[in-house]
């Protein structure tokens, strides 16, 4: 698939992959033509997918060029951090901490998750008790030394976990986001101690105050190490396997990319890999497209993942709560739940059907894909039954589908309920929506949003056949369906740029006499970031930084975050800080507290590295016929039809800008399938874009 001669394609590839499905992206840099291919996912060994996914995706796309093709950028959006974290496998790790403190992670904070759940159980810590070893020293909140590092502790701990297979460690010391010298110290002794161990010291992940989210991040990171990096290890030679040596890069949590080496250390920096790279590329087809305001809704094999856009800008956020651990980094604000074509239909104890979070996953699958699931009726075999998705064959034909087992396993659900199998196929289907619909007010309505001020932005293998339905249960008045749906993470892959953030803790008040203090802190950081820049080997004119700080009123416990410019720390620029703060917290809670002290906590310095990415232009209008691109109808059962209704069929493929097309209809393409209900009408916009719109 490579070749020597300068007549090959040069190729920016982008991989998700998926509890159901791997997905691929190619984007030729010479003709800015993009290539889709998909294939099931692997979890016993997802690498071993994805090399998979790249050798079919080159092959084809070779295939129909009639040229070779030279792999230059590889990106890589990922769950192997998630799926560790969530299902409880990541590696054994042990604790070396301060004297006194080794129950933090036990005690957390003093509220409950649930108020008035009194049944409420907390997630069991990641690192046991027996496993968590104090040693003796003191760091003072302000820098200074009070007890010295017993570097004879930090050896016998270190043996003891050595001694019982323990081979990732986290080193949490108190205060040493603001001295770090006792982790550097401790990090040292304890590589000696154990050779090839895998070491995560707090004040390089997380420098920040507040000792439960900094702890549980910081053990989050080494539970998660050993295993990216074995991943990571793994892909690297399969990809080298069929001729691709591009360094892989990786999507954070965070929207932007970073190199394989860095998410082998910071690999807590991954949890939200695949969504994000969602999200980032929904920025930049609703930037080309004119859409400001958006809610993603991303519906994949396993999960559903919503993310509210406002202004042409995703919704940050400097902490997150991942499966009951905290992780204090900067996340995009992304609400998933348990609802994707994988989830699992059942009745409770209660007799109520219910969807999810269970999932079938890839392996064993839905039903209808006979792989080993024989009676656990999933939402793609409810949408197979009811003949919204093809009965016969995904995939433009290589993945068969039996409808009939399906139907058994739906109609044994339907007995247990009183149902017939279409009426329980459909009550699967609105179940699902009614969870999506609580996940999407949960990023709006809940955060004072109202979701009829926005488009619905669809995407993911299973989000098009079900947007029409989720945005009208919220009476959200537009969707888009982008291109490609299905492979949405990927192609979001090549529309991000390198991106990190770095952070520090310094409490105090926000006067002129603050102002030495808050220049050192930021040229440490940016000293931190320059350094960054160098090992990506960003060129300088396409490095952008930005500085923020988090202030509050003093007594408050919870901060917000303030844009800083550059410059001298004058007291103009305090008065600057000052005013910026009060209109973020009149925004925020609806008040100012004048003459109420005011105080910074946490410098915060952003940094991104532009790179090329791919491009999307703007398409003349269609010479054919919208009816042009009919295939065929399929008879579907659409409740809003009132039953069975003769559906005409689309191929997405044919359709053109300047297309329009009434509900009900079907459209088809490779990676996804896109319903529109009736009462609704669907045009394709000049970029290739679906956008239905209720008729009025």
């Amino acid at each position: 698939m490579l070749s020597s001669n300068d007549d090959r394609l040069r190729l920016r590839v982008g991989v998700d992959s998926g509890g159901t499905f791997t997905d691929i992206c190619m984007f030729d840099e010479g003709q800015a033509d993009i290539f889709v291919w998909k294939v099931s996912s692997t979890p016993q060994d997802p690498s071993l997918g994805i090399a998979n996914a790249v050798e079919q995706g080159l092959r084809e796309v070779c295939r129909r060029s009639g040229r070779d093709a030279e792999v230059h950028y590889f990106g890589h959006g990922t769950t192997v951090a998630t799926n560790a974290l969530i299902v409880g496998r990541g590696a054994e790790t042990g604790l070396i901490t301060t004297s006194g403190f080794r129950d933090v992670l036990e005690l957390r904070r003093q509220k409950r998750d649930a108020l008035y759940d009194l049944q409420t159980e907390k997630p069991k810590p990641i690192v046991s008790r027996d496993r968590r070893l104090e040693v003796p020293e003191r760091t003072l909140f302000d820098g200074k030394i009070l007890t010295e590092l017993d570097e004879d502790a930090v050896r016998a701990a270190a043996r003891r976990l050595g001694e019982e297979g323990i081979r990732s460690i986290a080193v949490c010391f108190l205060f040493s986001y603001v001295n770090p010298e006792h982790e550097l110290r401790a990090r040292r002794i304890i590589e000696e101690e154990i050779p090839g161990a895998y070491v995560t010291v707090s004040h390089e992940v997380a420098r920040e105050f507040r000792e439960y989210e900094r702890f549980s991040t910081t053990v989050v990171n080494a539970y998660l190490g050993p295993i990216i990096k074995h991943y990571l290890q793994r892909l690297k030679p399969r990809l080298g396997e069929i001729g691709v040596r591009s360094p892989v890069h990786l999507t954070q949590s965070n929207g932007g990319i970073i190199s394989s080496e860095s998410a082998q250390r910071f690999p807590a920096r991954t949890v939200l890999s695949g969504p994000a790279a969602g999200v980032m590329g929904t920025l930049a087809i609703a930037e080309a497209a004119g859409f400001p305001n958006l809610i993603t809704f991303d519906m994949g094999g396993t999960s559903t993942d919503v993310s509210l856009i406002k202004h042409g800008a995703p919704i940050m956020s400097n902490q997150a709560v991942v499966h009951g651990h905290p992780l204090k980094l900067p996340m995009l604000d992304i609400h998933t739940v348990g609802a994707g074509g994988g989830s699992i239909a059942y009745v409770d104890a209660g007799g109520l059907l219910k969807v999810g979070p269970r999932s079938a996953a890839a392996d064993p699958g839905p039903i209808c894909f006979e792989r080993g699931n024989d009676d656990e009726p999933t939402v793609t075999d409810a949408n197979v039954v009811l003949q919204v998705l093809n009965p016969v064959a995904l995939l433009d034909g290589r993945l068969p589908v039996n409808q009939a087992k399906a139907k058994e396993a739906i109609g044994e659900l339907g007995e247990r309920l009183g149902l017939g199998v279409m009426e329980t196929a459909q009550g699967i289907i609105s179940v699902v929506i009614a969870n999506m619909a609580k996940a999407i007010r949960v990023v709006s309505v809940e955060r004072g949003h109202d979701p009829r001020d926005y488009v619905m932005f669809g995407f993911g293998g299973a989000g098009p056949i079900h947007a029409s339905r989720l945005a009208r249960a919220l009476d959200m008045p537009k969707i888009v369906i982008p291109k490609y749906p299905g492979i949405m993470c990927a192609l979001g892959l090549l529309l991000t740029d390198l991106r990190t953030s770095t952070s520090l803790t310094r409490l105090l008040p926000l006067d002129t006499a603050s102002g030495a203090s808050l220049a050192q802190g930021f040229e440490q950081l940016e000293r931190h970031i320059s350094q960054w820049f160098e090992e990506e080997k960003i060129e300088s004119e396409h490095r952008v930084v930005t500085r923020t700080v988090d202030m509050r009123y003093g007594g408050q416990g919870y901060e917000l975050p303030v844009p800083c410019p550059g410059g001298k720390f004058d007291a103009h620029a305090i008065e600057k800080l000052r005013k910026a703060f009060e209109d973020a917290h009149e925004l925020a809670y609806g008040y100012v507290a004048d003459g109420e002290p005011v105080q910074i906590t946490t410098l915060r310095v952003n940094a991104v590295g532009r790179v090329k990415k791919a491009e999307f232009r703007p398409q003349p209008n269609a010479a054919t016929r919208a009816a042009d691109a009919m295939v065929g109808t399929r008879r579907v059962w659409i409740p809003e039809a009132g039953g069975f209704t003769d559906c005409p069929l689309y191929d997405r493929e044919t359709l053109g800008p300047g297309h329009a097309l009434d509900g009900p209809a079907i459209i088809n393409q490779m990676d996804s399938t896109t319903l529109v209900l009736p009462g609704q009408t669907a045009c394709v916009d000049s970029f290739l874009n679906l956008i239905i719109e209720e008729r009025s």
